[in-house]
């Protein structure tokens, strides 16, 4: 419990601490902060005004966390720092505080470092500088689900899906913070029923969503070295929700042979704090079953395979296998997250088996097949009886 009014099941309880980058009228310099519950914790007034980590002598760089734009400085300070800070913080803001005159029993410095993201104009920025962005296609009930779509049950899944994380390298530039709206995609597109396939140029038809979650990359690795798929978790510094909007007219046109294109680098939104790798261990669980009896190539066979996290890390023991360096700040996507059901699927291209039938929206009387101008989609996630999520990720659609 913290001593600020935080439901012990909120996303954002002492349990979390997650990392963002901040702006606000008074000081619209971006900066970082933590959240907790409903309140943002100004880190960077926390260590000038409140002399916030004093009581941690072992944090010789916190100015990294006061004289930054991104989060990425302090991301590349690797695991054992960001536990040894977000440990602190959770003391700082605990109901039985070693240290209440830092914030419990000073209303001075609470006035000058916390915020309420509710009532105050509190702006969320990018929390990191993205160098390089890979999408990978590791939620297996989405490939399957897709794969009959387009080739039936029996070829659901091409072979290589069952020995490595099948990904594509996207664009960083179009990664945006939850809250920028997305103007709808044109580009080449097959009209149907027509039988000559020949195309034209027009705005998206089907545009879609994608649920998934993604991981920065804190450490980075030398061009030529392979990260081990037991180490990989020591190169992650966080995960955020992620939206890969996606434009399957376009998609459906141009992935043949190499993949997806200009249907997907249009705009990717992520959710704005930044949930570190340490908040999500009680979260971990076991992976589905691979579904063959052929084994992994050793390079990705985990010596922990009884309790995983619930993201996929031998993405980045593949990433690097060819010897592909990591940077602090790329962004490692997962891939759409579905279920087996038309409720628990993470894309329209899913539930509405390719626009061939609508989906309610609630008892509001109307339907979508795909995306349409003004619509908000809001993705959101978490366990709240872990206290740990993620927050949201927004987006409105744009007329083209």
């Amino acid at each position: 419990m913290s001593w600020l009014p935080v439901p012990s099941d909120h996303y954002f309880s002492v349990n979390n601490i997650p990392f963002g980058i901040i702006s606000t009228p008074s000081n619209t310099t971006p900066r970082p902060a933590v959240a907790i519950g409903e309140y943002v914790l100004d880190l960077q007034a926390f260590a000038t005004s409140a002399n916030g980590f004093s009581q941690l002598p072992d944090f010789t760089q916190s100015e990294a966390l006061v004289s930054e734009r991104t989060l990425n400085r302090f991301a590349s300070l690797g695991r054992a720092v960001h536990r040894l800070v977000r440990g602190y913080l959770q003391e700082v803001l605990s109901i039985d505080t070693p240290y209440p005159e830092l914030l419990k029993d000073n209303a001075e410095a609470q006035k000058a470092c916390l915020l309420n993201s509710t009532e105050d104009d509190v702006r969320m920025h990018l929390p990191m500088d993205i160098g390089d962005y890979t999408d990978f296609y590791a939620g297996k009930n989405h490939a399957f689900n897709v794969g009959v779509l387009f080739r039936g049950r029996e070829n659901a899944l091409q072979p290589n899906y069952e020995h490595l994380p099948v990904g594509y390298h996207g664009r960083a530039s179009s990664v945006v913070v939850s809250g920028t709206q997305v103007p709808r995609p044109r580009g080449q597109v097959i009209r149907s029923g027509e039988g000559e396939k020949v195309p034209v140029f027009a705005e998206c038809g089907k545009l879609d969503f994608e649920l998934e979650l993604a991981a920065f990359v804190g450490r980075g690795s030398d061009l030529g070295s392979c990260v081990g798929v037991d180490e990989a978790g020591e190169y992650l510094f966080g995960v955020v929700i992620m939206n890969d909007w996606s434009a399957r007219d376009i998609q459906a046109w141009e992935y043949v042979p190499l993949g997806p294109f200009t249907s997907k680098s249009f705009a990717t939104s992520i959710s704005p704090w930044v949930v570190l790798i340490d908040a999500l261990e009680p979260l971990r669980t076991r992976p589905l079953e691979r579904g063959t009896k052929v084994p992994l190539l050793p390079y990705l066979r985990e010596s922990n395979s009884e309790s995983v996290y619930d993201i996929p890390l031998t993405m980045i023991a593949h990433h690097t296998i060819t010897g592909c360096p990591l940077r602090t700040g790329d962004l490692v996507g997962s891939g759409t997250i579905s279920g087996i059901d038309t409720q628990s699927m993470g894309s329209l291209l899913e539930m509405t088996a390719n626009g061939t039938r609508r989906v309610p929206l609630g008892d509001s009387g109307e339907s979508r097949g795909f995306l349409e101008d003004g619509d908000v989609v809001v993705l959101t996630g978490g366990c709240g009886k872990a206290g740990v999520g993620f927050g949201e990720c927004v987006g409105e659609v744009l007329p083209a």
